[in-house]
């Protein structure tokens, strides 16, 4: 099946400059290469790889490159991973933020059902390795769902002490079983929700836990259905939400929708400033971990 004439007319808005050889881009992926690092960047086919690495940021994933999900929508590799995650991947993170001079690095990975942890503990290894070598960044992850092990990994993550707590709901509720068929949205709420809680008791010193999530709009959702999820997110504490423009990734993957405009993305992210949030980053070109420092620091504003 080829892609949809829809999908094949980008408009401007969506169209950005390809990566050069001869900038901090191909210096950043030296570094991932000669770490045998993974990216999200680079897996998901973000379009903005090259501003992105450009200015010295990257999302790191880890645990590999194959995904025991198949999400109609991603590009991400899916299929059984052959190996465990590798033990001294969370030290080579650390050393490639230590070299690539990051300030707030985000941490992802694949989903990981086949691991009796779901990978929680390789999370909470890569946060202590980073923070170990780089005390002064600030640490973000971005999880999956930890089906079937949810209430333990988040204790496991959160006494790593991460600096913002975040797992993607990507869509509304009623087209999870059609395009997130392994995925739960109620059980992705009560995750960010209950996350408040678990850090809470773990460090009753500090400061409330910084969450955020991140929607994808495009995929046949309305604008009306949009701000209901934000508002079940709001209802369950979550601090910062993302909006950004679904690309179908091959003609294989869920058939694109529409193109959301600018001026409708604007309206989004007023609708949601509306609702409470500390931060609502919205926007054609937006990702969840796309400037993921200022998303922080202008929740931590608010």
């Amino acid at each position: 099946m080829p892609f949809s004439e829809l999908a094949k007319q980008r408009p401007e808005w969506m169209k950005v400059r390809a990566p050069s050889s001869n900038t901090r881009f191909a210096e950043l992926k030296g570094i991932m290469r000669a770490g045998g690092l993974h990216t999200v960047c680079e897996e998901a086919r973000c379009p903005n790889i090259g501003e992105c690495w450009g200015r010295g940021t990257a999302t790191f994933q880890i645990m590999g490159d194959v995904c025991t999900r198949a999400c109609r929508y991603c590009a991400v590799t899916s299929g059984r991973p052959e190996t465990a995650p590798e033990p001294l991947e969370p030290l080579r993170v650390a050393r490639a933020v230590e070299k690539m001079r990051l300030r707030h690095v985000v941490v992802t990975s694949v989903d990981r059902d086949d691991l009796p942890d779901r990978g929680a503990g390789h999370f909470a290894a890569t946060i202590r390795a980073i923070r170990r070598k780089n005390p002064e960044v600030g640490i973000e992850v971005l999880v999956p769902d930890f089906l079937g092990f949810q209430e333990d990994a988040l204790r496991v993550v959160l006494e790593a002490e991460p600096d913002v707590f975040n797992h993607n709901i990507e869509t509304i509720e009623r087209f999870y079983r059609r395009i997130r068929p392994r995925g739960d949205y109620r059980l992705a709420l009560r995750l960010l929700d209950r996350a408040k809680d678990v850090w809470a008791e773990l460090h009753p010193q500090r400061e409330p836990l910084m969450t955020k999530s991140g929607i994808i709009v495009g995929m046949g959702e309305t604008d009306d259905e949009v701000v209901g999820v934000m508002r079940d997110l709001r209802a369950h504490r979550v601090d910062i939400v993302t909006i950004g423009q679904y690309l179908q990734p091959t003609a294989r993957h869920l058939q694109l929708d529409r193109w959301v405009t600018p001026q409708e993305f604007d309206g989004l992210r007023q609708r949601g400033e509306a609702l409470g949030f500390a931060s609502v980053f919205a926007g054609p070109l937006v990702r969840s971990s796309y400037h993921a420092d200022e998303q922080a620091a202008a929740a931590a504003r608010a």
